[in-house]
């Protein structure tokens, strides 16, 4: 494994004098640490060979390995897992090939890099390290084997899905696609993100939810202080379980099943404190039972609310589906459901469908397919 300054430019080296594309993956330890950093790069040319860097020692010091990279198609299984990891590294690709969107748009049944090498290059890979600890030192060595095989083919299986999609006339279509994820940036923050809380579905009114949200604030910063992930710091079941239970002292909480070992108990002052902060907030800081949002209601209340937007989000995924089959792709590679949704709430008032879908992030290939139909569910002619 690269983890000095000097190994760094013999590969730096080695993969600017190499050829063709250049095979990226990267290894997190999401499970366990709160910060989404890459704690291993794979990488693979043709005339380099493969190599394995530990980004830990080496942070801020990959201006090398960044210049030889900095030209050549990357190529990675779902890219946009890795690519904000690698890009806090200084590491950005010029050009992209994701060999899971190919596969989508190819409409293979299963994405998955396994099936996808076994199904169209006829090899198993190595199993068993995907979820673990990458954030340990020193890496076993069974550890470095699987991470390295997981570039070892990426680029035959590009070649191979680049010819399928050349072949059904979407080789464009895809280079739209990768070009979208290579320029989308990081995901945007949700604005509650407590409300995510596995099991929250179970508490409904305000004073409850108040403390859901305290507890979950409460978890996030020892997390990070810790780096360790929040579901180690305190599980979604016993954030809602106490938010439910309401203890009335911080005794009463460590009675609570999670909260009765040994690291929680000593950590019940710490929880209590914030379910205390929910008990003393006025009736209108209290959050809403469901999360503000700037898009239309859920779907299942559009019947009631609005017939006519009902009446269009069915007509055009009905047109969807049709176009789903009959090219072969997923229908949310095609649009995404969002999209739809808010068109279909709010047809664009001066009838511009194309100009709608290509400002709410559509691609050139999608206004194009997907324009005339979409035009006619919105703005049905009557007959």
């Amino acid at each position: 494994m690269t983890a000095s300054a000097e190994a760094l430019a013999g590969v730096a080296a080695a993969m600017a004098a190499g050829t063709g594309p250049v095979a990226v993956d990267a290894e997190r330890a999401s499970g366990f640490r709160y910060s989404q950093r890459a704690y291993l790069v794979q990488l693979r040319r043709a005339g380099a060979g493969s190599a394995l860097v530990d980004p830990i020692p080496l942070a801020g010091a990959l201006e090398p390995l960044a210049t030889a990279l900095g030209e050549p198609e990357w190529v990675l299984h779902a890219a946009s897992q890795d690519l904000p990891c690698l890009d806090e590294l200084g590491l950005r690709p010029a050009s992209l090939f994701d060999t899971e969107l190919a596969g989508r748009l190819a409409g293979l049944p299963r994405v998955g890099l396994g099936p996808m090498v076994e199904n169209l290059l006829g090899l198993s890979l190595e199993k068993g390290h995907g979820a673990a600890d990458w954030s340990r030192r020193p890496l076993p060595e069974d550890w470095l084997v699987y991470a390295a095989l997981d570039v070892e083919v990426l680029i035959e299986l590009r070649d191979v899905l680049s010819g399928m999609l050349d072949e059904q006339g979407k080789l464009e279509w895809a280079r739209q696609e990768f070009e979208a994820v290579r320029t989308a940036g990081p995901p945007a923050q949700r604005a509650e993100p407590w409300r995510r809380t596995s099991g929250i579905h179970k508490v409904r009114k305000p004073r409850p939810l108040a403390a859901v949200r305290e507890l979950w604030q409460a978890r996030d910063s020892l997390a990070a202080e810790r780096d360790v992930a929040p579901g180690r710091v305190l599980p979604d079941a016993a954030i809602v379980d106490a938010a439910v239970r309401n203890p009335d002292s911080a005794q009463a909480l460590a009675g609570l099943a999670v909260f009765r070992g040994r690291s929680q108990r000593r950590l019940a002052r710490y929880w209590f404190d914030a379910l205390r902060r929910a008990a003393a907030l006025a009736d209108d800081e209290l959050p809403h039972s469901s999360a503000a949002t700037d898009g239309p209601p859920p779907v299942s209340r559009w019947a009631d609310r609005q017939p006519d937007a009902a009446a269009r989000l069915t007509a055009a995924r009905a047109a969807l589906a049709a176009v789903s089959e009959s090219h072969d792709v997923p229908v949310e590679n095609l649009l995404q459901p969002d999209l739809l949704r808010r068109l279909c709430w709010t047809p664009p008032a001066d009838g511009d469908t194309a100009g709608a879908l290509a400002a709410g992030g559509a691609r050139p290939w999608q206004v194009e397919l997907l324009g005339p139909l979409l035009d006619e569910a919105l703005h049905p002619r009557e007959t």
